[in-house]
């Protein structure tokens, strides 16, 4: 995640771009020629690494081919848009507010990949509060609840093109196919799953029919897993048709969905922040994916 330097967008000779305070202070102290007495603000911008390198878009995306995306910094007018109570309770705050701060205009942000999508996140985190991350988030081993200091730099962009990802594990299961979807050899029932990458228009669906079953007391118990499933499987032995897959959905063999799991969140490309945790009543260690909850974009200081 780099700092775009914008003298051309100000009209300043700057340095480099890495210290947010003293670009924002550059950009506000000079006028545009065409301001008429008026000062035009001008936010500062950075480029951010995507994940997926744009190579999971369809020809003629925006992104399509492209390594990094350029975002603004964010603002008080972000900050009012993360804090919106009607947003918030249609659950629409986090995309206004990244629609807000991509550049390019013809980038929806219901198109961006999961890992894309959460590389931005983190990039707009550290650019508006800081690489520093408190929450409160609880131990694996004794369940207690502690605040815990996280920090959001030096992650890691990882997936199935990456070093990170186990072929010794995966190595005979999962392969890439040429229209950049996957497929991957279950080890119980040995049958082999088409999937597909997930994005943002997949996301809202699944939140809304979550919603929805929840309203309306649909089912019993949560289907979050199998409505996953049944999002990013595209095909059961070449199989494409909806009831084949729900069928063996339904029927999959633990086993084998806990290794689509684990399979499947190795090769999407991704931005990883896992980091060592020492829980303080325990004294319990492992290393543990930093949970995004209501202090990310929320800080209490």
């Amino acid at each position: 995640m780099s700092g775009r330097n914008n003298d051309e967008r100000t009209g300043a000779k700057q340095g480099t771009n890495t210290d947010a305070a003293a670009a924002v202070q550059s950009a506000v102290s000079q006028p545009t020629p065409q301001s008429s007495g008026q000062l035009n603000f001008v936010v500062p911008t950075e480029f951010v690494e995507l994940p997926t390198g744009g190579a999971y878009y369809a020809s003629g995306h925006p992104l399509h081919g492209q390594e990094t995306i350029e975002i603004k910094y964010m603002t008080a007018k972000d900050e009012d848009i993360l804090t919106s109570k009607s947003l918030l309770k249609k659950g629409l705050a986090i995309n206004r507010f990244l629609q807000n701060i991509i550049v390019e205009r013809n980038i929806k942000v219901e198109d961006l990949l999961v890992g894309d999508k959460n590389a931005i996140l983190v990039a707009a985190r550290i650019s508006g509060y800081g690489e520093d991350y408190r929450t409160k988030t609880q131990c694996p081993a004794c369940a207690t609840t502690q605040e815990y200091d996280f920090t959001l730099a030096n992650g890691t962009i990882v997936g199935f093109d990456t070093e990170y990802y186990n072929t010794d594990e995966y190595a005979n299961c999962v392969t890439k196919n040429e229209d950049e979807t996957f497929n991957i050899v279950l080890p119980k029932s040995e049958v082999t799953l088409t999937v597909r990458l997930m994005n943002g228009h997949d996301e809202t669906k699944l939140t809304e029919a979550m919603k929805s079953k929840k309203k309306q007391s649909v089912v019993g118990h949560d289907t979050n897993m199998t409505d996953q499933y049944l999002t990013y499987i595209m095909a059961v032995n070449g199989s494409p048709q909806m009831g084949h897959i729900a069928s063996f959905v339904n029927a999959m063999p633990a086993a084998d969905s806990r290794f689509l799991r684990t399979a499947y969140q190795a090769l999407m490309p991704n931005y990883d922040l896992k980091q060592h945790f020492v829980c303080d009543a325990c004294a319990y260690e492992q290393e543990m994916e930093v949970p995004f909850t209501a202090d990310f974009f929320w800080p209490k200081s």
